[in-house]
C-alpha cells in the first residue's frame, strides 16, 4: 500500500551516491530528489548521474522536490523542471504555492495566483505529470480551507497535494487537515516534530498510524530530516517508518 523512502534534502551535505547507498542499506525503496543541491533542473550531468546510480542500486525516484514557487517563479520555466523530473524517472513534482501565508493574500493577489496555478496545471496535463503542492507554512496552502479552495479552483487531475503534519498545530487540527485533503494527496512527508524540536520517529508510531488512517490508496511515505541530522540515524528512522506502515 505504501512505498517507503526519504527526501534527499534530509542530507544536503552528502552526495547522491551516499544517500542512495544509505537508503538501500536502510531497506528503503525510493527517494525524492531536491532541486536545490542534489538535482538542479538545469544540470544534466547531475540528473543523468543520479538516474544511473538509481538503476545500478535498484532505487527509484518517487518525486522531484522542486523549489518552484507558483506565482513567483516564471511559469515559462516549468517545462524545464518537468524535463528534469522525467530524467530522474518520476512524473510527480513537488511545488510550493506562493510566497506567503494564505491570510496575507488580497482577493486580487489570490486571483492572480490561481490563474498561474491553472496555467501550470495545463502544462502538467499536456506533459503527463502531476504537480503537488506542499502544505507548508508561509505558502498559500498553510491552512486547510485555503488548500481546499485552491484544489477546487484549479480542478485538474494534474494538480494535487502533499501532506505533512504541521508541528505548530494541534493533533486534532492535523487529523482534520489529513482527512479533508486525503483525496487530493499523492505523497506524505514523515517526521516527528513539535514546534522547533525534533524527536525520533519511533516515539510517534501510534500517532502516525492515526494520521495514515485518514488516507486511502497507494502513496509514498518519505522521511524528511533526521532528528539529529545524522545520516547514520536513517536505519533507525526507517525501522520506525516500517512499523507505521505496517510493513
Amino acid at each position: 500500500m505504501y512505498s517507503l523512502g526519504l527526501v534527499s534534502i534530509s542530507f544536503r551535505k552528502h552526495s547522491p551516491e551516499e544517500i542512495i547507498l544509505s537508503a538501500k542499506k536502510a531497506g528503503l525503496e525510493c527517494i525524492e530528489w531536491g532541486s536545490d543541491v542534489h538535482a538542479p533542473y538545469n544540470d544534466n550531468e547531475k540528473l543523468n548521474g543520479i538516474a544511473a546510480l538509481q538503476n545500478k542500486h535498484g532505487i527509484c525516484c518517487s518525486s522531484y522536490g522542486t523549489y518552484f514557487r507558483l506565482g513567483v517563479t516564471p511559469t515559462e520555466e516549468l517545462p524545464q523542471y518537468i524535463c528534469a523530473a522525467k530524467k530522474l524517472g518520476t512524473d510527480i513534482l513537488r511545488l510550493w504555492c506562493g510566497d506567503k501565508g494564505s491570510a496575507e493574500y488580497s482577493q486580487e493577489e489570490k486571483e492572480l495566483l490561481f490563474a498561474e496555478c491553472k496555467k501550470a496545471a495545463a502544462i502538467a496535463e499536456n506533459s503527463g505529470v502531476t504537480l503537488c503542492m506542499e502544505c507548508h507554512n508561509h505558502t498559500f496552502t498553510d491552512e486547510l480551507i485555503a488548500a481546499l479552495e485552491l484544489m477546487n479552483a484549479v480542478n485538474s487531475p494534474a494538480f494535487k497535494m502533499y501532506w505533512q503534519p504541521n508541528q505548530y498545530k494541534t493533533i486534532n487540527s492535523n487529523l482534520e487537515y489529513a482527512e479533508a485533503i486525503s483525496d487530493y494527496t499523492r505523497h506524505i512527508h514523515v517526521f516527528n516534530w513539535s514546534g522547533d524540536e525534533r524527536y525520533p520517529l519511533g516515539e510517534s508510531v501510534d500517532l502516525w498510524r492515526k494520521y495514515l488512517g485518514k488516507f486511502k490508496g497507494e502513496r509514498a511515505l518519505l522521511l524528511e530530516f533526521m532528528p539529529d541530522d545524522d545520516i547514520n540515524s536513517l536505519s533507525r528512522e526507517a525501522d520506525a517508518l516500517r512499523k507505521i506502515a505496517g510493513n
